[in-house]
């Protein structure tokens, strides 16, 4: 038996938090269309018949010297040095730009853990050779019998990689009970699907202007009953406004869909009130955004 920790590495809007949903089986990581969608160190967990693979999903790496987005980055390297291996998941529908050149850099010493999944292969502009050149040509120790290509939206080839990541980790004991498939706790759960459902109900520049908090979270009716009080959080009152909608019907439609989702994860019912708040320039707040994005 082999089990470990295998860090997730890639640009923005790579499908990272999609490949773990479809590896665990399970929804562990929000998924939205909008990049850097994951801000934190997510935890999904892969039980097979040769072991257990913990993975983590890090937020997109995306080159930029912007305060909160190099604070993302430092997430990303963190997880990189605890990890026994490493998935570098590659859009192959996109052309080898800045983020690939940074994280080949980033990856440079690290080769032999890494397996890398070409990712997106079912659409027709997917261009997985000529990605696969690009990165041995950065990455030349990584053997080609570690580049698979994937779909992890279609279930294409998961099974490959996951066998192939295996060979990578230490002989041991799993990590987690062969029952679990993430170490979230309910509150993190509960404000992520939130602010996955508040991302695919606004537009602009208000998903990456949210954040959202918990200010009660109590178990009720003999704990049949998950009743939580709640806050998005946003920098402007014009934001505000576009969250709350005309007749509130943005932030009515916002906690039902939340509610249905977590009602799919929990084993019992779940009971939200959202209220939407102004935090002015919350980004600059250093030690806010310390304990938003801590792993």
């Amino acid at each position: 038996m082999r089990s470990g920790i295998v860090t997730i590495i890639g640009r923005p809007s790579a499908g990272k938090s999609t490949f773990l949903n479809t590896a665990c089986g399970e929804k562990v990581s929000i998924v939205s269309d909008i990049p850097q969608t994951t801000r934190n160190a997510v935890r999904g967990i892969v039980n097979t018949n040769k072991g257990q693979i913990v993975f983590i999903d890090t937020p997109g790496y995306h080159a930029s010297e912007k305060k909160f987005n190099k604070q993302l980055q430092e997430i990303t390297c963190a997880k990189l040095a605890e990890a026994d291996a490493i998935l570098y998941l590659v859009d192959s529908s996109k052309e080898f730009g800045v983020e690939e050149e940074s994280i080949c850099a980033l990856l440079s010493t690290l080769q032999n853990k890494i397996v890398i999944g070409l990712n997106k292969v079912d659409l027709p502009e997917a261009k997985p050779q000529l990605l696969t050149v690009n990165i041995t040509n950065r990455l030349s120790e990584i053997p080609l019998n570690r580049f698979i290509q994937i779909s992890a939206e279609k279930d294409q080839k998961i099974n490959e990689l996951l066998s192939c990541l295996m060979t990578l980790l230490p002989e041991g004991e799993p990590l987690y009970p062969p029952d679990f498939y993430t170490d979230q706790d309910p509150a993190f759960r509960i404000t992520e699907i939130i602010r996955e459902q508040a991302i695919l109900h606004t537009r602009e520049e208000v998903p990456h202007a949210l954040y959202v908090g918990i200010e009660d979270l109590e178990m009720k009716k003999d704990g049949k009953v998950l009743w939580c009080r709640a806050f998005i959080a946003v920098d402007r009152e014009g934001q505000k406004a576009m969250l709350i909608g005309k007749d509130a019907a943005v932030i009515k439609n916002i906690r039902i869909t939340a509610i249905r989702t977590l009602r799919k994860i929990f084993p019992y019912k779940i009971d939200l009130d959202i209220r939407v708040k102004v935090d002015k320039n919350w980004r600059r707040k250093e030690q806010l955004v310390k304990n938003l994005l801590k792993s």
